[in-house]
């Protein structure tokens, strides 16, 4: 750690913001805006639709790959030859989810935990291009509060996800597992079906995210847009469903960086001009695995392609989740 480290780490807090403010003006790549905690496309083809009351336990697993950083104007962002030149980040994570028959408004209730284990966490451009890091614990989703309604042509789901800053996190650091910040996300979607046996679906959920003010020198990641969802066809009464996947982010607000006074000199605040997007699309498909008289789990992959990105990576991503009701059900 240089000298300048040791005196932030004593808490002299105006040296931190002051050596933070100054890579991001001094970095060509940190022109790419900070990232939320959302995780993109973690929900796909029925993203609107609540599982029916019950237990499961689920295991989620994502591979991210990027070899490209976009500017403001959709140009490839350039490194030094000395600078990393792609990234890979996964993460896997244990989860539990139950839904009640109780209801509320008419919707039935539910809750989430998602617990997640990471080998790095995606910063921004500037920070993540990077050596890899130690895998660990990351930022923990909770979702105290999930309902869901169903009626016959369609499903309506929202609640409240909650991310915990429980990841390893420094600021200006390239082996973060987490974002250093609490989110809020409130959430809401539908899954409408065009037929009677409810084969055929289209879905969109909206996610809203809030943050708190990142650990260290003051910076506020802005508020980001992210839709998710799909159109699916389904078979084998449900338990096998084909079809493609969709998400698109926008940031909202600009990110909010500290104001610095070095001595004798104006103030400096760091400006990141315009907002960050993205978009991608890819196949989702949803197999059992069953007996002739039991589902015992449901697996489903989806894989991205990322498109139109702009201050912000464009690469690639697959996702694998098993889903296992707790017990078993029974088929007819």
């Amino acid at each position: 750690m240089s000298h300048q480290g040791k005196k932030c780490r004593s808490g002299r807090m105006a040296c931190v913001a002051a050596a933070f403010v100054s890579a991001l003006l001094s970095a060509a790549p940190a022109r790419a805006q900070l990232n939320g905690s959302h995780t993109l496309g973690d929900f796909g083809v029925q993203s609107g639709t609540q599982p029916a009351p019950g237990f499961y336990g689920a295991l989620f697993y994502i591979h991210y790959g990027s070899d490209t950083v976009k500017d403001v104007d959709g140009n490839i962002v350039r490194f030094a030859p000395s600078f990393p030149s792609s990234i890979g980040l996964t993460a896997a994570a244990p989860m539990v989810w139950y839904v009640s028959k109780s209801k509320l408004f008419g919707a039935n209730v539910g809750a989430m935990a998602v617990i997640p284990f990471a080998n790095s966490a995606l910063e921004a451009p500037a920070f993540s291009f990077a050596r890899t890091a130690d895998a660990g614990l990351a930022d923990i989703l909770i979702r105290p509060l999930d309902l869901g309604w169903h009626t016959t042509h369609a499903d309506t789901a929202a609640g409240l996800e909650i991310y915990l800053p429980t990841g390893r996190y420094e600021a200006g650091a390239n082996d973060n597992l987490g974002k250093g910040m609490w989110t809020y996300e409130p959430f809401v979607g539908t899954t409408v079906y065009f037929d009677e046996k409810r084969t055929v679906s289209l879905a969109a959920t909206a996610y809203w995210e809030f943050h708190s003010a990142k650990e260290g020198p003051g910076v506020k990641v802005g508020q980001i847009l992210t839709l998710e969802g799909g159109l699916g066809k389904s078979f084998l009464g449900g338990g096998l469903i084909v079809g493609g996947a969709y998400y698109a982010q926008w940031k909202l607000t600009k990110d909010e960086f500290p104001t610095v006074v070095p001595p004798g000199g104006a103030a400096i605040t760091a400006q990141v001009p315009g907002k960050h997007r993205v978009y991608a699309f890819g196949p989702d498909v949803t197999m059992p695995v069953a007996s002739k008289s039991k589902l015992f789990a449901l697996i489903n992959f989806r894989y991205f392609w990322e498109t139109g990105a702009r201050l912000k990576t464009e690469g690639q991503s697959a996702v694998v989740t098993a889903t296992f009701p707790i017990p078993s059900v029974k088929l007819k």
